[in-house]
């Protein structure tokens, strides 16, 4: 199994995120929630309602 470098930050997103979401508004949810940037190289998890 191939996996992330080391070092990589995961992040998982607590709560159910509506999952029609495109890219640009799952990116403003982490610079919202959590004032990241989603470009530095992190990997954020998001949770449907089914998941």
């Amino acid at each position: 199994m191939i996996g992330p470098p080391p070092g990589t930050r995961v992040y998982l997103a607590c709560g159910v995120t509506d999952m029609r979401s495109g890219m640009d508004r799952l990116s403003a949810l982490v610079q919202q929630s959590l004032g990241a940037n989603p470009f530095d190289g992190a990997v954020y998890l998001f949770r449907g309602r089914k998941g």
